[in-house]
């Protein structure tokens, strides 16, 4: 499973997660995230089943993770926090995409019996230390870029936490609703 934790603005042209709120409901909509798109392909690539687990998603991905037997030695997952690129293409890691991920992690412990590896326990450790995660959300650099370009309500819906039933997976390029 790879997760990608959407947070920043969006790329030139492309719709703010807030702007479709004010639309009429599509069918189906999705925002993606530029690096976490990008290493969601080359995972599927290799084969591996690709979950998008943003903290909107987060107890529905890990229940879903959990029933199939994912995250224990025979069936071991990977969480990717992907963070994004700076225009020069270098990598900009982000403490939401850090959080993002300790989410799902701390989800799937608490969906079953998931003894986390010591990696993994060390990812859920500053969700599980974070107060009030939307403030911290908002105080990290890409929260803070939202509101400075006028865009406050993005970060709003981001970190509305499980406010979404939806397991996303990635089929032939696209992600989909699993059934």
């Amino acid at each position: 499973m790879t997760a990608s934790f959407g947070w920043g603005p969006a790329g030139a042209g492309a719709p703010a997660p807030a702007a479709p709120r004010a639309a009429p409901a599509p069918a189906r909509l999705v925002l993606p995230s530029p690096n976490g798109s990008t290493i969601a392909l080359e995972a599927a690539a290799g084969r591996a089943t690709v979950v998008a687990a943003p903290l909107r998603h987060r107890t529905a991905v890990a229940r879903r993770l959990a029933a199939r037997g994912h995250g224990s030695a025979e069936r071991p997952l990977g969480v990717v926090a992907s963070g994004e690129r700076r225009p020069d293409g270098s990598l900009r890691p982000a403490p939401a995409d850090v959080l993002g991920a300790g989410a799902v992690l701390a989800a799937l412990r608490a969906a079953g019996p998931h003894i986390l590896t010591p990696e993994a326990t060390a990812a859920a450790t500053p969700w599980d230390a974070t107060e009030d995660p939307a403030a911290a959300l908002r105080g990290c650099d890409s929260g803070r870029e939202l509101y400075a370009y006028g865009c406050p309500q993005d970060g709003e819906v981001a970190a509305a936490i499980d406010s979404s039933a939806t397991v996303p997976v990635l089929v032939d390029g696209a992600f989909q609703e699993a059934p």
